[in-house]
């Protein structure tokens, strides 16, 4: 419909740059009821309700989505909560989180566990929240009720998951939970680890952080990942591969994807920005498992994401409070294991491939376009005509170094403290209004 026909649109915003069809160009983004009605010229006659000029340093991006954020309410609030976490998302440029079914109490493995998860988030959720299902042995033959429920997928683990509420599958239960997923065209995101190969590693050694990567070796990855490729072989399902941290897996994925099969793969901003070498005995900040290895392995995972066999990029936040990222005062077995970075993912990936020459589009790909199309979010990830205008100013030259203490997440304590990134976030637009960090104005997504 040509703009002179429709309603006087409510916002236009014009920037020299807006990231169009995955090319940046001068235009004028038209939005009228929180949808992108026209894509013009940038100095195109249209008469709005409000209109922006962005100012020649900025870009104008859709918002970031990130499938991989933990927020833990309810049952452990204190690690993080809705009101914090979809706050720091903001401020990062995110306007969409896909939360995990742990480490919230009780973990989103029924369809009761669901309405417990929207009850907390819908009266404090900034930006919208969409929500990941459990695959835990007990709920193995029932996952189709919240599936029709509507979680966008089941999160499964093949090692334990540092929480009792939410034990891990084994290799034949993967294989039953890949089957009865497959049959309602579901998708399985696997936390791949192979507990005998952790079993067959050295154990660490307290502050050694060279120690505590050869605890969690490349073969615990590559031999769970296998498990996977076999059970999406065997059933036909749809399997999605979480925080890829081992570069030794990347033969097996490509021969996969090469045969047909329905997997996609992630990998996140802490193994691109960081590397065992530059790792101090006793950080603790930086402990996750999978673990961040070493520099060699980080850039064959950058050349991963450039061929395509790495898929997206997601933050995996996983927060926890300060007293356990740093129990056993720098005893890598004892304190908790998790990277605060959902407010800086977006930044850290930009400025990792700022320094590979990698384009700013690229990084919208991976964390707008690839995230939304792993859920199924359609309507987001790319400014088009009819998609959402979940919008972000973006200042792609600014630096700032990075002050754990002056985040938005609950608890002052992030790998990335001290970390010189690029970029800015300027102004963030959720469905063309302006984030207002006091409102609860995002909505609950379901699949579908």
């Amino acid at each position: 419909m040509p703009l002179s026909d429709m309603p006087v649109p409510d916002l236009v915003i014009r920037s020299r740059a807006v990231l169009v069809d995955g090319a940046f160009r001068p235009a004028a983004v038209v939005v009228h009821d929180g949808v992108v009605v026209a894509v013009e010229e940038l100095d195109a006659a249209v008469e709005a309700a409000a209109e922006v000029i962005l100012p020649p340093e900025q870009v104008l991006i859709p918002g970031i989505v990130d499938s991989h954020v933990h927020v833990n309410e309810p049952g452990r609030t204190d690690w993080e909560g809705f009101a914090s976490a979809t706050r720091a998302a903001a401020r990062g440029g995110v306007t969409t989180i896909i939360d995990m079914p742990l480490n919230s109490i009780p973990p989103t493995t029924t369809p009761e566990a669901l309405d417990l998860k929207r009850e907390a988030a819908a009266p404090q959720a900034v930006i919208d929240v969409g929500f990941w299902g459990g695959a835990i042995p007990s709920s193995l033959g029932h996952l189709r009720e919240l599936h029709d429920a509507g979680v966008f997928g089941f999160k499964a683990f093949l090692s334990p998951s540092g929480v009792d509420e939410f034990p891990h599958l084994s290799t034949a239960q993967l294989h039953e939970a890949m089957a009865e997923i497959a049959a309602f065209d579901g998708l399985l995101i696997v936390h791949a680890e192979d507990p005998e190969r952790l079993d067959d590693a050295p154990e660490p050694e307290g502050a050694s952080y060279s120690a505590f990567v050869r605890s969690r070796p490349d073969a615990s990855e590559l031999s769970a990942i296998e498990h996977v490729i076999d059970a999406v072989s065997q059933t036909g399902g749809r399997a999605h591969i979480l925080h890829l941290s081992s570069a030794r897996a990347l033969p097996a994925i490509r021969d996969a994807k090469a045969r047909g099969l329905r997997l996609t793969v992630e990998t996140c901003p802490h193994y691109l920005s960081f590397d065992e070498e530059h790792i101090p005995d006793g950080g603790t900040q930086y402990k996750c498992c999978p673990p961040i290895r070493d520099a060699a392995n980080q850039e064959l995972l950058w050349e991963a994401l450039v061929d395509g066999t790495i898929d997206l990029v997601a933050s995996d936040h996983s927060p926890s409070t300060a007293e356990l990222k740093f129990a056993g005062d720098g005893d890598f077995d004892q304190a908790w294991g998790g990277i605060s970075g959902l407010e800086l993912s977006f930044r850290a990936v930009w400025t990792g491939a700022c320094e590979r020459r990698i384009p700013l589009e690229s990084v919208v790909g991976w964390m707008s376009g690839a995230t939304a199309g792993l859920v199924g979010l359609a309507d987001r990830g790319r400014i088009a005509v009819g998609a959402r205008a979940d919008l972000v100013a973006f200042d792609p030259e600014a630096e700032v170094t990075v002050s754990a203490a002056a985040l938005a997440h609950k608890n002052p304590v992030s790998a990335f403290d001290g970390s010189r990134l690029r970029g800015s976030v300027e102004r963030v637009w959720l469905r063309g209004e302006p984030v207002d960090e006091t409102a609860a104005a995002g909505q609950l997504l379901s699949r579908g």
